[in-house]
């Protein structure tokens, strides 16, 4: 009696082109999709970045106006009472018939901002003071111009944000 023997067809190991394709293809897919994504969200995170910049400057200049009001730091004849310069907010600023008991020179100066934010959306290589557009207080609404002091500042980007309006007009 002849044994018989059964022949089983080997699977072949790993998996085949089509597979490959097909995953690569899902791969490709998945990715083209989440790109759009990713780009929103970088935008939004330095819209928010933008903002806040914004935030602290502005107070910063606030604050200047308030300290020149009360007569804490002296105020030139004709002067608006807005600082000069936005390196002014960070400057050590020499306040007026404030003296304590102390007399420590700590005492008698104003820092307004530690560090003045860049513009996020601005070129990488320029200086933070130079990243943002200023106003000044005797300019028009409508036609912001720099001058004498600094009133107001906007990011120098001619992009536009996710909500439709220039990053200029913020």
């Amino acid at each position: 009696m002849k044994s018989a023997t059964l022949h089983t067809a080997s699977l072949p190991d790993g998996f085949t082109f089509i597979e490959l394709v097909i995953t690569l293809a899902l791969v490709g897919l998945i990715s083209m999709l989440m790109l759009p994504l990713y780009e929103m969200t970088a935008t939004r995170l330095k819209e928010s970045e933008l903002r806040q910049a914004l935030r602290i400057i502005r107070s910063g200049i606030d604050a200047y106006k308030v300290a020149t009001a009360s007569g804490s730091l002296a105020l030139e004849a004709g002067a608006s009472g807005y600082p000069p310069t936005l390196e002014k907010l960070t400057e050590a600023l020499e306040l007026q018939g404030k003296r304590d008991l102390s007399g420590s020179i700590a005492s008698r100066r104003l820092v307004i901002l530690r560090q003045l934010p860049r513009d996020p959306f601005s070129d990488p290589g320029v200086s933070a003071r130079q990243s943002w557009n200023t106003r000044a207080y005797a300019s028009r609404v409508d036609d912001p111009q720099p001058g004498d002091d600094v009133f107001d500042v906007s990011s120098r980007s001619n992009r536009t944000g996710l909500d439709g309006t220039p990053y200029s007009s913020w």
